[in-house]
């Protein structure tokens, strides 16, 4: 069976607000968490992908679980992104994320010098052991180039303070798979790459999904019309849903996709990212604002810029 003290269920990766001058937006930053809260979400997560985590500095992440926790209170599991380059690099942001109130680490594995399938076995265990928090795997080749096959997972999910893996080694779903199967569902598997094969990777044994967050509203109608049986309506909701995911991974500007979507629901003030985050070219601009006319999104309420 799956351990306990993993997390389940929709946990967005939570955009990382930035004002219009490219400070840290801490109203804008408790309205995306009040606004995750109405939807219904599982647990949020930060510094993930969709965080630009890459750009924060070591008081900004520390400000900013300090406001998450606060308004997501004591009880929503908090997911705690570390990617350090280095074991003691990733040791020391992990040891600052659980005094910040993390509950759980997703932790990448190092990825500038590439491991090999002993260094990364090696580096996890020794991040793990001295968590004081359980922790994630992220297998995300795509962005480290390292890749985690499931024989590893397996042997890594003996460690009891490893208690799930977020896959976003596409093909997901076969991937997800592949590890229930290797791990004989030791560890809890999620999903990600922003919920693109969502329905599949439950089908093949997801426990969870952890996407970009301004859809949150329309991902928990999805999982509850799965929950409920009501595959037909599940499938078609979250085939409305798919052109807005698929935008929302383009290469270099899905930070600001996500954040111009928040904006334009009232959710966020200032769509603003930090280099080497981009803005958005008027090609994928003229196609955002195509899909949302479409969608026609609910605004939730207005952010003083």
């Amino acid at each position: 069976m799956v351990r306990g003290n993993a997390p389940t269920g929709l946990v967005p990766i939570l955009a990382t607000p930035f004002t219009a001058s490219g400070e840290l937006d801490i109203s804008s930053l408790r309205s995306l968490v009040e606004f995750q809260l109405a939807c219904g979400v599982d647990g949020l997560a930060v510094f993930g992908m969709a965080s630009e985590g890459f750009a924060l500095t070591a008081e900004e992440r520390s400000a900013i679980l300090r406001e998450v926790r606060d308004v997501a209170g004591d009880e929503l599991p908090l997911v705690a992104g570390v990617n350090g380059t280095s074991t003691v690099v990733a040791m020391e942001q992990a040891r600052l994320a659980v005094a910040g109130g993390a509950d759980h680490l997703m932790v990448l594995p190092p990825f500038l010098a590439k491991p090999n399938r002993q260094q990364v076995t090696d580096f996890f265990a020794e991040v793990a052991t001295a968590a004081e928090a359980t922790v994630m795997v992220q297998d995300a080749p795509g962005v480290t180039g390292v890749a985690i096959d499931g024989a590893t997972i397996a042997t890594l999910s003996r460690i009891p303070t490893i208690t799930s893996v977020k896959v976003e080694a596409p093909p997901t779903p076969i991937k997800i798979a592949a590890v229930v199967e290797a791990a004989h569902e030791s560890i809890a598997v999620l999903g990600g790459l922003n919920a693109a094969s969502l329905i599949e990777e439950y089908d093949s044994g997801s426990v969870g999904t952890m996407p970009a967050c301004e859809f949150a509203d329309l991902l928990r109608s999805v999982l509850d019309e799965l929950a409920a049986g009501k595959r037909a309506d599940a499938r078609e909701t979250f085939g409305r849903l798919l052109p807005l995911i698929h935008i929302g991974m383009r290469p270099g500007q899905a930070w600001a996709v996500h954040k111009e979507v928040l904006r334009q629901r009232g959710i966020i003030a200032s769509g603003t990212v930090r280099l080497p985050a981009q803005d958005l070219d008027l090609v994928t601009a003229r196609a955002l604002a195509e899909i949302l006319d479409d969608l026609r999104l609910p605004t939730w309420r207005k952010v003083s810029a």
